[in-house]
């Protein structure tokens, strides 16, 4: 059993609403040059879930489940830093109100906190309705690796998580292992503990060689080279864990997005390939 200092951890209630789709008028330039108006972020999407290909929809940065966030933008960052991926989400409101639900991903950009409830509760929900995140994981270290840091993790999901402990280095099991080279929007980012970035997809050979066409809505997957401790940068032996969290992209510098989860700059995690390693199977039981 990996040490943790999960005990000490609080648990508090951060509150946001389910977010309408936002567009704009002017469409957006693709990376060949066209111009595309497609369903992307915000909204309840009843048909592309945690578990499901990411890949391949007619649409552009597409959030699986429930899109939210909270409209004041101070309490907002509160509402997608606190809460973590696992946490429990509860509808507040509406016709399902008291539903379940999990955290999913975090956004960059438009700042949105992803959440899956199961099919009867979309049926259920309506834009507006509230939802309490019972936030927890910000702040969670590993006591024998103060190298290895985690973000966005909620003990849950750290339980969960096919990890090995061998020789003083974590190997973690993941869906897809992804180099640093064709990561793209989201870079420079000073922190990682909200929002994503992005792997492009726009080299058939990268696709073919690292076996992408199949990336599914909540992959855990590891990235090499790449320290996401204090931002998103390239270094040399480093490698991030973390999970898909929306869909891929037709805009340059874009793609699938990925959520931060463990990092550490040095050499002290051994990815491996586990096609269970996805959130559906930690928490909806799907096998894959």
């Amino acid at each position: 059993m990996i040490k943790t200092n999960k005990d000490k951890l609080p648990i508090v209630s951060v509150a946001g609403a389910v977010w309408h789709p936002k567009g704009g008028a002017a469409g957006r330039i693709t990376v060949d040059g066209g111009v595309i108006w497609l369903q992307g972020t915000g909204g309840i999407t009843y048909n592309a879930q945690i578990g499901d290909p990411c890949i391949g929809w007619v649409a552009d940065h597409l959030e699986p489940g429930v899109s939210t966030r909270h409209k004041d933008d101070e309490f907002n960052q509160a509402y997608t830093v606190l809460s973590c991926i696992g946490n429990e989400a509860i509808v507040r409101s509406g016709d399902a109100k008291g539903d379940k639900g999990i955290v999913t991903g975090k956004h960059g950009g438009c700042e949105h906190l992803m959440i899956h409830f199961p099919a009867e509760t979309l049926e259920k929900l309506n834009i507006d309705d509230n939802i309490m995140v019972k936030a927890s994981g910000q702040g969670m270290e590993l006591l024998d690796y103060p190298e290895i840091k985690l973000r966005n993790t909620s003990p849950a999901l750290l339980e969960k998580m096919n990890i090995q402990e061998s020789a003083g280095k974590l190997k973690i099991g993941v869906a897809k292992i992804v180099p640093a080279d064709i990561m793209g929007s989201g870079l420079g980012a000073s922190s990682t503990t909200r929002g994503d970035y992005d792997i492009t997809m726009f080299d058939d050979g990268m696709i073919e060689k690292y076996g992408l066409a199949d990336l599914r809505f909540g992959d855990i997957v590891a990235v090499t080279n790449a320290d996401n401790r204090y931002g998103r940068a390239y270094r040399a032996g480093a490698c991030t864990i973390g999970v898909v969290i929306h869909g891929n992209s037709a805009i340059a510098g874009h793609g699938p997005g990925v959520t931060t989860l463990i990092t550490t700059r040095l050499p002290l995690i051994e990815p491996f390939i586990d096609n269970t390693s996805n959130l559906a199977n930690y928490f909806l039981n799907k096998e894959y």
